[in-house]
């Protein structure tokens, strides 16, 4: 996909959803980090679900470490590897605690000191709730940007430093959530919804479906 593709590409995206938003709910930037870390193999929907209650009597990490760990899983049982996602949410808030006295640090590298946070969720962390023109590449991301030839790669990072390289800065900030809602709702894994794409006149993919006959 050349230049000025990317640039329409992102126009359309931006025409349809000014303001594009992530789907998982929060009430902070700490609750934002939690959130995330419990997304991970786990859908939006569950891990709100999940975090409704615990939101409503958490927000920071010291009434986390003081909620505790077995208590903590006691909300988030219903998501895939509670165990372990709870501790980590514990080890996480600790580290928040010690080393940053309690706030949540706005920097890719301080971000990924904490348990349970690597370089995708930092990424989403900075994005929403920082600012940031981060691109965290998810499983949607990764195909729509494989399909389109917009920034093919072999792997999440490769996808991602090929992005923020090609992604027009003017739309920078939002494209993460573009191309995230994008595969989840039109540029499908098994059945992309191509009839119905705003920029399917723009995509080389040659698989593309068909409206019936």
């Amino acid at each position: 996909m050349n230049k000025a593709n990317i640039h329409e590409f992102f126009r359309r995206l931006e025409e349809r959803d000014p303001e594009p938003k992530g789907e998982l709910d929060y009430t902070n930037p700490y609750t934002l980090v939690v959130a995330v870390a419990l997304s991970a193999q786990a859908t939006d929907v569950g891990v709100n679900k999940a975090t409704k209650a615990l939101f409503e009597i958490i927000s920071t990490p010291q009434q986390m470490l003081d909620l505790g760990e077995e208590k903590l899983k006691n909300y988030i049982k219903t998501i895939g590897l509670f165990n372990t996602k709870a501790k980590n949410v514990i080890r996480a808030a600790q580290v928040l605690v010690d080393d940053f006295d309690g706030v949540v640090p706005q920097n890719r590298t301080d971000l990924e000191k904490l348990p349970g946070v690597g370089r995708k969720t930092a990424n989403v962390v900075l994005n929403i709730a920082f600012g940031h023109p981060t691109i965290a590449v998810d499983t949607h991301l990764f195909r729509v940007s494989n399909r389109t030839k917009m920034a093919p790669g072999k792997n999440p990072l490769e996808v991602e430093l090929k992005l923020i390289k090609k992604i027009p800065k003017e739309f920078a900030r939002h494209a993460h959530h573009w191309l995230i809602l994008h595969g989840r709702y039109i540029c499908k894994a098994r059945t992309p919804s191509c009839p119905t794409c705003p920029v399917e006149d723009l995509c080389p993919f040659k698989d593309k479906t068909q409206l019936p006959d």
